[in-house]
């Protein structure tokens, strides 16, 4: 099974100490995350002051410096149009990227979204496919976008229990099962569902995501140390639920 690290989101500065921020500290912590088990990676590029960016030079900073501290390691970054609302000026700045990215998530209850698969399918960049509601599910098969994908993200919301949230990510598989869905299906939470989220995927057989940009804390409520740990844990979480943990 993968285990994806997910190094930085959304998250801003002082939510906590260990988010990286810079190319180097991207760099440096994707390193440690695949030391700890990790076999890919997925990083929202910053600009100045932090701020998320879809901008050529940012996405080739982020992905140079992944790639000169962890040959091979496989880097995948947001498209999320919270970043660029609108879809014109999101595509431009996709079609300037000159160093690409493996992959790249793109959340289907976005506009755009079809448009954004189709460039990123047409320049080589693999696609997450982000799907956090039956709807979207049903959306994807009806779009035929299984075979433009390289995997699907299941995403559950925050706002959702933890048992809620593992009822949702299963009434998705079976949409996705039902329409014959054929690509690798990754399985992440938020907040306080992450960990039922990941326990529940492994039992189904799903690859997980795990990282600062989904919690901040455990499952007991302490605070986590850093991306490295919690890919660790997850790792242990595996060997005990008879998981083999793939590694690039």
């Amino acid at each position: 099974m993968l285990i994806q690290a997910c190094l930085n989101g959304a998250r801003r500065p002082g939510e906590h100490p260990s988010i990286p921020w810079t190319p180097a500290q991207v760099a440096a912590d994707a390193a440690a995350t695949r030391r700890a088990g990790a076999g890919a990676v997925h990083v929202h590029p910053r600009g100045r002051g932090h701020a998320e960016s879809l901008s050529a030079a940012d996405v080739a900073d982020v992905c140079d410096a992944v790639r000169s501290a962890s040959p091979g390691l496989p880097i995948g970054v947001t498209t999320a149009a919270w970043i660029e609302p609108d879809v014109a000026r999101r595509i431009a700045a996709i079609e300037a990227w000159h160093v690409l990215p493996d992959y790249a998530s793109v959340n289907l209850n976005e506009a755009g979204a079809i448009e954004v698969i189709e460039l990123l399918n047409e320049r080589g960049v693999g696609v997450e496919a982000g799907i956090g509601s039956v709807a979207e599910a049903r959306l994807l098969i009806d779009e035929g976008l299984d075979a433009a994908c390289l995997r699907i993200l299941v995403e559950v919301d925050d706002d959702l229990g933890p048992d809620e949230a593992v009822a949702l990510a299963a009434a998705i598989d079976l949409v996705l099962d039902d329409g014959l869905s054929q690509s690798p299906r990754l399985h992440h939470g938020v907040g306080a569902a992450t960990w039922t989220v990941i326990e529940a995927a492994m039992d189904r057989g799903h690859d997980v995501r795990i990282g600062l940009e989904d919690t901040l804390v455990w499952a007991d409520g302490r605070v986590v140390e850093g991306n490295a740990a919690l890919v660790a844990h997850v790792v242990g979480l595996a060997d005990r639920a008879g998981r083999v943990v793939a590694t690039p």
